[in-house]
């Protein structure tokens, strides 16, 4: 079955994040909505006609999830990652960043170190705060556009914390680890006795010739001391669905964070989400695929585009999600100044790389998830804006 990425569907008035907040969170309803990491896509056919088949009956009352749901899992990670799991290591969060928290709780305690990647995902640093936990910088290191790990910092940093907590596909550089880099993290994880929480939420999108592996999977002693946080969210545009798994191999810390969800009374789910999950891992290997392929198609758009007509704006493609690190240094503008012009003259609404920590000052993330007829209307507005300023002496 072929399908149709490049139809635009309205979601003005259904109470949507991305675009009906706009006014509130840009100062205008009209920027292109380029920034929160949900997608423009309709769900696959297969996951609304599931959640439709159950919406006809009319009692929606207390629900489990089933073997075929659980099986569904074990079968996707076997098929799109080579990694043979069992049911007893899987458990349910109502989202990956839900499930972090439980396992901040669950093995740490006040005043304990957390080691983050940034500029990485902003709820990291937020939620370790939040829970009076110590937030540990590991900062990326920028090579010629591409983000790299320093490793004798992250093996100083880990010296002294509980948790490595990383983002793999790495969010927002993009950035999918290598066999080697996944090595070296669970070797100085060992050494230092540090659990790993590892959120691999964007890991069914990452772009040929590049592949994502589960750190868990390439060591015994890396499982023994992993959680790994997937979702079909991403993957299938099911955000709004708040169903996600953790994936924990060793038995002591499973019963733990599981105490944890019981403590809490956050293991329930919601029927609409079990539904959704098993019909996207069970039926949605070909919509991914097409789905892959659309998105690098407007990835390669993106960076054409801006190395041939503004290339004072620094465009490295993902190596996997489908969000842009877009550098915008050479301008000459101070960070606000950027992100306001793209607000104010460009009608963009982007994430200010701040977000993600000060090493992502002067730059912007750039969600491409979205019809390519978007995508070139955008670029076209930053191209028209960029000349004006050009024009004035303002950038290069």
């Amino acid at each position: 079955m072929k399908y149709d990425f490049d139809e635009v569907i309205s979601r003005e008035g259904t109470n949507c994040e991305k675009l009906d907040a706009r006014e509130r969170l840009y100062g205008r309803g009209d920027v292109i909505p380029l920034w929160v990491a949900d997608m423009e896509f309709a769900a696959p056919p297969a996951v609304l006609n599931a959640i439709r088949k159950r919406a006809e009956h009319p009692i929606l009352g207390y629900s489990y999830r089933s073997d075929q749901y659980w099986n569904s899992i074990i079968g996707w990670v076997e098929r799109r990652s080579g990694w043979k799991i069992k049911g007893e290591w899987l458990d349910f969060t109502p989202g990956v960043v839900s499930g972090i928290v439980f396992a901040l709780r669950a093995f740490t305690s006040p005043g304990d170190g957390v080691v983050i990647q940034p500029p990485v995902y902003h709820p990291f640093a937020r939620q370790v705060r939040l829970n009076d936990r110590v937030v540990v910088n590991n900062p990326m290191r920028e090579v010629q556009g591409r983000f790299e790990i320093d490793f004798e910092d992250l093996d100083r940093k880990l010296s002294g914390a509980k948790i490595f907590l990383m983002s793999n596909p790495h969010n927002p550089t993009g950035r999918v680890f290598t066999r080697e880099e996944l090595i070296r993290i669970g070797e100085l994880c060992v050494k230092h006795d540090v659990l790993i929480l590892s959120d691999e939420i964007h890991s069914d999108l990452v772009f040929d010739p590049h592949r994502h592996l589960r750190i868990a999977a390439l060591d015994e002693r890396f499982a023994a001391r992993t959680l790994t946080f997937i979702a079909p969210s991403k993957t299938f545009n099911l955000a709004g669905l708040s169903t996600s798994v953790v994936i924990t191999p060793n038995p002591t810390l499973y019963r733990r964070l599981h105490d944890e969800f019981n403590k809490l009374h956050a293991d329930q789910g919601n029927i609409f989400g079990t539904v959704a999950l098993e019909a996207a891992y069970t039926y949605g290997d070909d919509w991914l695929d097409q789905l892959r392929v659309y998105l690098k198609g407007n990835i390669d758009f993106v960076c054409n585009f801006l190395h041939e007509r503004i290339p004072s704006v620094r465009c490295t493609p993902p190596e996997g999600t489908y969000l842009m690190w877009l550098d915008l240094r050479e301008w000459g503008m101070t960070h606000e100044e950027v992100y306001r012009f793209l607000i104010d003259k460009a009608g963009w609404g982007v994430n200010e790389g701040s977000m993600f920590g000060e090493e992502g000052r002067g730059w912007m993330r750039m969600n491409v998830a979205t019809q390519r007829s978007v995508i070139e209307r955008a670029m076209e507005q930053l191209y028209a804006a960029w000349k004006t300023l050009r024009a004035e002496g303002k950038a290069r």
